[in-house]
């Protein structure tokens, strides 16, 4: 039996890196035992951007300080300045990094990298040069914003294939210099997870929180972070007249959870307030609707899970967000919060569905390929085993309305 050794590298900015780092590693080893049965898949995951350097730390720090209470208005000026001066391709930047990238390519040995952060790329391209390994080693990029406001980062023409999860990431790197032929249109890197059946029911899942089978559920996602404007949304659904219940989940932000306590002990509203949840494909099927930012892997989280989004837009979004708020808003998946009081009538108006897998996804934009990470899983494996030949039945790619992929 052969390996196939598979470095994974993405960064702890905010949690939809490493949610798709996970979405990529499960479908690698699902799709391996399965598909792949002479080879043995080894994974190497690193969060490569905050261990180059105390500076990039500096940055991935500063991100998420972003991300946390209302700081994310100022997020549109870091996006600038970072699109402006592309710290990931300087010199300067390099030097500095350039001696971690190098010698975690040598310790690893793998046969290919997979990136999932916009950060890296062209420091990985450099260090594959220096090590003699260009050719030897493919590189793949898994693009995670899923709309064309893309960070510069993602586009390195030299990498072996870059990943896209619709045609509009596809125009937008084209105009930055990537072969199109180094690109291919797959979808979103959604976790497994979420295209399976939930681990628990819906009872199973509120009663261990205090919560009723009965009533309507909604969850306040803060993020992985625990930013944005959720405490005022949350405040407002005091005035709905329907019954409903709350999980309040607050990630990494502990100021947050404890002020969030304070508010759910005054709130006539039922509330679990959580920091976070280890199993959210199982939250979302036991809510109704998902109040978030629309940040890319949650956003397709929800869609794959069939679940009501309303996003948070009181705080203008970020640039690589917007455009997905946009998208989804569009086509009748979420709806807009743009003032606190918005949450009432969307409440209010609310319809779940009796049976969600009845649900037909929009096929823009590949919104329906819920499953593309085994796609995604797949093409990985066969640019190290091009000779192994999948039983499985591709899907074509779909293309938004009036283009062809």
């Amino acid at each position: 039996m052969a390996n196939i050794r598979i470095g994974l590298a993405f960064s702890d900015t905010g949690g939809g890196h490493r949610s798709a780092m996970d979405a990529v590693q499960s479908a690698l080893l699902e799709v391996g035992a399965n598909e792949f049965r002479d080879d043995r898949v080894e994974i190497i995951a690193e969060s490569v951007a905050e261990k180059t350097h105390p500076i990039n730390r500096a940055f991935v720090d500063f991100y998420n300080y972003l991300l946390r209470g209302n700081n994310q208005r100022w997020m549109q000026y870091y996006y600038s300045f970072i699109q402006a001066t592309r710290p990931n391709d300087s010199a300067f930047g390099y030097a500095i990094s350039g001696p971690y990238f190098r010698r975690w390519l040598r310790e690893i040995e793998a046969d290919v990298i997979v990136s999932v952060h916009p950060m890296v790329n062209q420091y990985f391209v450099k260090a594959l040069r220096d090590n003699g390994m260009m050719g030897k080693v493919k590189f793949f990029v898994v693009v995670t914003d899923p709309n064309g406001e893309l960070w510069r980062g993602w586009a390195c023409p030299e990498a072996d294939l870059t990943i896209v999860p619709n045609e509009l990431g596809k125009a937008t790197l084209v105009s930055y210099g990537v072969p199109p032929e180094r690109i291919k249109v797959i979808g979103m890197p959604v976790h497994p997870d979420f295209i399976k059946p939930p681990s628990l029911g819906k009872d199973e899942f509120r009663e261990p929180l205090g919560l009723s089978k009965d009533r309507l559920t909604i969850c306040i996602n803060s993020g992985w972070a625990g930013g944005g404007n959720m405490l005022q949304i949350y405040e407002q659904l005091s005035k709905v007249r329907r019954q409903v219940q709350c999980i309040f989940l607050c990630g990494h932000n502990t100021a947050l959870y404890e002020r969030a306590k304070a508010e759910a002990r005054k709130s006539s509203i039922p509330t679990a307030v959580l920091p976070f949840h280890d199993r959210i494909s199982d939250l979302m099927s036991a809510v109704d609707l998902m109040v978030t930012k629309a940040g890319g892997l949650t956003t397709f989280e929800s869609i794959a899970r069939k679940l009501p989004m309303a996003f948070d837009m009181i705080t203008k979004p970020m640039p690589q967000e917007e455009g997905t708020a946009e998208i989804v808003i569009n086509q009748g998946l979420a709806r807009p919060v743009t003032r606190p009081s918005d949450i009432i009538e969307i409440v209010e108006q609310l319809q779940p569905a009796e049976d969600r897998s009845t649900v037909k996804l929009p096929n823009a934009y590949c919104l329906d390929r819920v499953d593309a990470v085994y796609d995604i899983a797949r093409t990985v494996l066969h640019s190290v085993r091009p000779t192994v030949k999948s039983t499985h039945e591709q899907v074509p790619s779909q293309a938004e309305p009036g283009n062809r992929p």
